[in-house]
């Protein structure tokens, strides 16, 4: 029989190579693809156009303006205090309605004069018996039967026993609270049988007529707010009245903290609808006219580096670019960009550009959060924001 061929060994190295070849080849076409696909992927998002803002614009417009100012103060009483009691003691009677009207003068609280009372009683019998003496004492002295010194004693004597009489009487008088001034009182803060030191409120008295209205301005407003000019003022709470007054103090100090001196102006309160305490706004000519560059105040960025808007304008579109269902773009579109701008007054919902805006350019008036440099937008004024220079507040 003829003897077989021997069988080949299997080469170990050459099937190690050849499967490290495989699967480089293998990953290196998973890699390869996912690099084709990123770099398309991001060939089309980096010519795709970001998707349109909506946001409502407004156009700045030129209105005329008087040179007038505003401030906020305080309103405050003319006069207005807690009354207290000079002396202490305890509350036998309160003769007054809390919230009612008074006039001055008019007993508020009697206090217990029991005890003061009794020793008024004894302090008048002992000047009573001075005077005899220092009468008699005269008589005597002008008989030259007695020293003109003990004359002199006995008259000092009936002079200290009259003063006594007249303190008691003025510590019983202290014991009966009385309103100052005329006003309108506040609420009760004492009891009947409550013991009640000396200082301790009583009840709050204000005059609310007239009224004075207490408010700051900066310096750069000195000298031109003199006495008896006019003002007009309005408080939250009576929407819709106007109230006039005249100044009739200025502070010639300036505050050196804030720069502000504090102007006091007076208006009639017939009705007591002003209150102390209440927020005003102050509103002043100071006279002449300007043409001012407005537009509303939702429009601004009010940052500490400076006050900013977002330009609406429109420009054309890069070739190139796509929706997000990769179609082509064409024509024109709105875009946005920031300036700054320089404020000035403000009227209303309306704020004056002083510099950096020109009448004519449109401004976002809402959703300037989602904007940026370059943002393309969309206008839709269905929704505008309140601009008017003299809003009102409907009650609802």
């Amino acid at each position: 029989m003829p003897a077989s061929a021997p069988a080949s060994k299997p080469n170990a190295s050459l099937r190690w190579i050849l499967m490290l070849v495989g699967v480089v080849v293998v990953f290196g076409g998973v890699f390869l693809a996912k690099a084709l696909f990123a770099s398309k992927t991001n060939a089309f998002f980096d010519n795709m156009a970001q998707p349109a803002v909506t946001i409502s614009a407004a156009a700045a417009r030129q209105e005329r303006w008087s040179n007038a100012d505003e401030a906020v103060g305080t309103l405050a009483a003319v006069n207005g205090i807690d009354v207290t009691a000079e002396s202490g003691g305890v509350v036998r009677s309160i003769e007054f309605d809390a919230g009612q009207p008074v006039r001055a003068g008019a007993v508020l609280v009697r206090l217990n004069t029991a005890n003061e009372e009794a020793v008024l009683r004894a302090l008048e019998s002992s000047a009573r018996l001075a005077q005899v003496q220092a009468q008699r004492w005269q008589e005597l002295g002008r008989d030259k039967l007695v020293a003109l010194d003990d004359v002199q004693t006995r008259a000092t004597a009936a002079a200290t026993a009259r003063a006594q009489v007249e303190a008691q009487r003025a510590l019983i008088a202290q014991k009966t609270v009385r309103a100052p001034f005329s006003g309108v009182l506040g609420i009760r803060r004492v009891n009947l049988g409550q013991f009640i030191a000396p200082g301790t409120p009583v009840v709050s008295l204000q005059q609310l007529d007239p009224i004075f209205v207490n408010f700051s301005l900066p310096e750069q407003m000195a000298g031109k707010l003199p006495e008896g000019t006019a003002i007009q003022v309005t408080v939250d709470a009576l929407s819709g009245q106007t109230f006039a007054g005249t100044i009739t103090a200025v502070d010639p100090q300036v505050d050196p903290a804030t720069r502000n001196f504090t102007a006091q102006a007076t208006l009639a309160n017939p009705e007591g609808a002003l209150r102390p305490g209440s927020f005003a706004r102050v509103g002043f000519d100071v006279g002449g006219e300007r043409d001012a560059v407005v537009i509303p105040q939702t429009a601004v960025s009010f940052n500490p580096y400076g006050n900013a808007v977002f330009v609406i304008t429109r420009t054309a579109r890069q070739p190139g670019e796509t929706d997000a269902k990769g179609k082509p773009l064409t024509g024109e579109k709105l875009v946005v960009t920031q300036r700054f701008i320089k404020t000035g007054a403000t009227r209303g919902d309306l704020i004056e550009v002083l510099d950096g805006l020109k009448q004519g350019e449109r401004v976002v008036t809402s959703g300037l959060l989602k904007l940026r440099n370059g943002t393309e937008v969309i206008v839709d004024n269905t929704v505008q924001p309140a601009a008017d220079a003299r809003p009102t507040v409907e009650n609802r």
